[in-house]
């Protein structure tokens, strides 16, 4: 147990440096009960001990009697996590010429507001998948820093994709918005493995590939596979080798499939999801990071209309293939797509998964120690003594009203705290 312990924490400074001031405070929180998302039950009552920005003790025979926080009939639950993140993009405004009139410090500055949205929603670590300019990795050690307020970050730097695909910036005249490996443009598997390098040479904690086309870039096509099996393998390799994990943007059958075949740890979006491409996933223990909400909240005004097209496609698909990973047992990780829709809302992600089908319990370890799994970190997503305190509290009853956790009344990160609605 001690040896888990201190590999997890050791891990989770790794991805998420936490900085020393984070872990300063000492605590004792009191309420009714808190989720254990492992068994899906309540533990009542629920005194927890914060030490040093860990979990202490639970429901100990004596308690320290200072630093109390009473927070009465409310219910504790692990900080929530997200997947799937954009917090320095918004799709707002004219978002589509933004790569040819931003600077890093443009999308540097929003990340910081939109990262303080997050935390305060309830969401204390989250998955960055992509940006420019490295602005989601300055971002992390921001907050590492205390400089901002978020939650721990864990940023991709760059998005890969090949020329003239999803993760490359097209509409523009030759000569404008070019991109290399450096920004995570390539073609060839050589060249995917420098842009893998260069990626983390600069402080990124994940690989984001763009495996197919997408709904918001100029292609044709919403779903053909752009990245072929040997450029997928040697992405999938270069990342594991450093021990990072890699996520595959992939709305199309086959891209899916190829992603999986290659070793990709997670199918995010997967939106047209067949019994073959479960089996595939199943048989390779490929997390699905769906996204569901935004096909509900997407401001379509603010698509062009070629866009638009691919996305009223598309979308209402993505909710029988998550129908279909349920059936088929698929491991699910929470994902969001924050940016397409507003950030701060991300727990609305949550109602529409049980909407499809999925319980409340299952939607809450999805969101916290399963996606805690699939991060590669053993140090949060529970509430267990020696783990971060990363706890937030919410009015009602989670295990039956799912969307009481888009009011999220209190926020603790590495035990200190960053919201308390009294």
């Amino acid at each position: 147990m001690r040896k888990r312990l201190f590999s997890g924490l050791m891990a989770g400074l790794v991805v998420a440096g936490l900085s020393t001031a984070a872990l300063a405070q000492s605590a004792v929180l009191r309420a009714a009960r808190y989720v254990d998302v492992e068994s899906g039950q309540y533990i009542s009552p629920a005194v927890i001990v914060v030490e040093d920005g860990k979990i202490a003790a639970i429901n100990p025979e004596t308690t320290p009697s200072e630093g109390v926080i009473d927070l009465g009939d409310m219910t504790l639950l692990p900080g929530l996590m997200d997947a799937h993140t954009h917090l320095t993009f918004d799709i707002s405004g004219d978002w589509v010429t933004e790569p040819v009139r931003f600077t890093a410090g443009d999308y540097a500055l929003r990340g910081a507001a939109n990262a303080k949205k997050t935390l305060l929603a309830g969401f204390t670590t989250v998955r960055d998948v992509g940006s420019s300019g490295f602005t989601d990795v300055a971002l992390s050690r921001a907050i590492d820093k205390g400089w901002v307020e978020g939650p721990h970050v864990i940023p991709a730097g760059h998005s890969l994709g090949v020329t003239g695909g999803h993760c490359d910036v097209t509409g523009f005249r030759p000569g404008v918005a070019e991109g290399d490996e450096t920004v995570g443009i390539a073609d060839g598997a050589d060249a995917f493995v420098r842009a893998v390098r260069y990626q983390i040479k600069h402080g990124a904690k994940v690989i984001k590939i763009c495996a197919t086309a997408g709904v918001l870039s100029f292609e044709d096509s919403v779903g053909a596979q752009q990245m072929p099996p040997a450029e997928l393998r040697a992405v999938a390799d270069e990342a594991h080798r450093h021990g990072l994990k890699v996520a595959a943007h992939a709305h199309g059958t086959a891209g899916i499939i190829a992603a999986s075949e290659a070793g990709i740890d997670s199918i995010e979006h997967g939106s047209i999801i067949t019994e073959k491409a479960a089996k595939v996933m199943k048989k390779n223990g490929t997390w699905l990071v769906s996204t569901l909400y935004l096909s509900r909240s997407i401001d379509w005004n603010s698509v062009p209309p070629a866009l638009e097209a691919k996305g009223r496609a598309v979308m209402p698909l993505a909710d029988e293939s998550f129908k279909l990973a349920l059936r088929r047992g698929l491991k699910i990780a929470l994902g969001t797509d924050a940016a397409v829709y507003p950030h701060g809302d991300n727990a609305k992600e949550l109602s529409v998964h049980v909407e499809l089908g999925q319980s409340p319990a299952a939607v809450i370890r999805s969101a916290t120690s399963a996606t805690a799994e699939l991060f590669g970190v053993e140090d949060r997503g529970q509430i267990e003594p020696g783990l971060l305190a990363d706890i937030i509290a919410v009015e009602g009853d989670p295990l039956q009203d799912i969307t009481v956790l888009e009011n999220v009344g209190f926020v603790m990160k590495a035990g200190k705290i960053y919201k308390h609605a009294q």
